[in-house]
C-alpha cells in the first residue's frame, strides 16, 4: 500500500521533529509535484503536491496517515565553482545564468548539476571548478516564489568524490 502525501508543513512542531521519516530525494525529483517514492526506511509514498511546489532540504511534509516527512536533499554529482574575486563569480553567474541553468549561489561560490562542457567554458574564463558529490539547492529563479533556499555560510569539504580541473 501506498501512503499518500498532501500537505507541507511550515510550523513543525518538537515533537514532530523526534517523530519523522526521512525522504532523500536528488534536486530533479524534488522538482516534482506528483512523485512515487520510498521513505528512507522503505516505505512507498505518492506525493501529491501542489503544482510548482519545489521541495528544499529540511522541507516538511505530512502524509494521510499523520506521519511526519522531513525532506533531505541527496548528495548528487555537481560542479563547484570558487574564485576569491566577486566579480569574477559574477561573471560566471552571468554565463551560466545566460545558459538557463540552474544554479546554487552562495558568497564564496557556485554550484551547478555537473556537466564537463560548462566545466571547461569556466576554466577558460579563469574559475576554479571542481567535481564533487554534494546536496544540490539552486536558486528557484525569478518567478519561484520566495521559498527558503540554502544556507549561504555553509559548504562542506566533506564530499565523497573531488577533484580540481
Amino acid at each position: 500500500m501506498v501512503l499518500k502525501v498532501y500537505e507541507r508543513i511550515d510550523d513543525v512542531s518538537d515533537e514532530d521533529k523526534q517523530t519523522q521519516s526521512l525522504l532523500t530525494l536528488p534536486f530533479d525529483l524534488r522538482q516534482k509535484s506528483r512523485l512515487k517514492a520510498q521513505l528512507d526506511d522503505g516505505t512507498d509514498v505518492g506525493l501529491v503536491l501542489s503544482r510548482g511546489e519545489l521541495l528544499r532540504g529540511d522541507d516538511y511534509l505530512r502524509a494521510e496517515n499523520g506521519l511526519v516527512i522531513k525532506i533531505i536533499a541527496a548528495p548528487e554529482s555537481v560542479s563547484t565553482v570558487e574564485h576569491n574575486d566577486p566579480l569574477m563569480l559574477a561573471r560566471a553567474s552571468y554565463h551560466l545564468g545566460n545558459r538557463h541553468v540552474p544554479l546554487q549561489i552562495n558568497k564564496k561560490w557556485l554550484r551547478y548539476t555537473h556537466d564537463h562542457v560548462l566545466d571547461e567554458m569556466l576554466i577558460g574564463l579563469g574559475l576554479n571548478v571542481k567535481c564533487e558529490t554534494a546536496p544540490f539547492e539552486p536558486e528557484a529563479g525569478a518567478y519561484g516564489g520566495g521559498h527558503k533556499h540554502g544556507d549561504d555560510e555553509q559548504h562542506s569539504h566533506d564530499h565523497n568524490h573531488s577533484h580540481t580541473h
